[in-house]
């Protein structure tokens, strides 16, 4: 039986654009410093050790997408210098690390278990990702969904 999703163009797919931005090896690294408070330059590079080149290079591609926004500072008798803060756009990308420290956490985990934890600040119980349906039921399995081309969709020219 023939998928019907050849019967679509995947051009336009935003999977795909979103892994334009997201998909290279030290991206999520850079973010998941920004949303643990770690915004310098040299604080990132020492604690992840991403190579300079590399980092700048990063850095720079998520300030040219939006992801991040870069905001100055001065320590006392030294040059300016900038720190790096997340955008609406990049805040927005929070779930997607949390779905990835799950799936990290259920498979990739030292014996003792994770090393972070994150919990919601209000009660203090474990944050997880779960997904709902726009009517609000709560949706378990993959199995679970049908794709279907949506209103950007685009028939496969043959």
């Amino acid at each position: 039986m023939r998928p019907e999703a050849l019967d679509w163009s995947v051009e336009n797919c935003t999977i795909t654009r979103a892994m334009e931005v997201l998909g290279e090896r030290w991206t999520l690294v850079v973010l998941r410093e920004v949303f643990n408070g770690v915004r310098r330059f040299d604080d990132m590079r020492v604690r992840t050790g991403i190579p300079r080149q590399v980092l700048t290079n990063r850095l720079a591609m998520l300030v040219e997408r939006g992801v991040l926004r870069r905001e100055p500072y001065r320590e006392p008798g030294s040059r300016l210098r900038h720190e790096y803060r997340l955008t609406e756009k990049g805040l927005d990308l929070w779930p997607v690390l949390v779905a990835v420290l799950g799936w990290g956490d259920r498979y990739l985990a030292d014996p003792a278990g994770s090393p972070l934890t994150v919990t919601h600040r209000d009660c203090g119980a474990d944050v997880h990702v779960a997904l709902r349906c726009g009517s609000g039921h709560e949706v378990a399995a993959p199995r679970d969904v049908v794709p279907r081309p949506g209103p950007g969709a685009r028939r496969r020219a043959d």
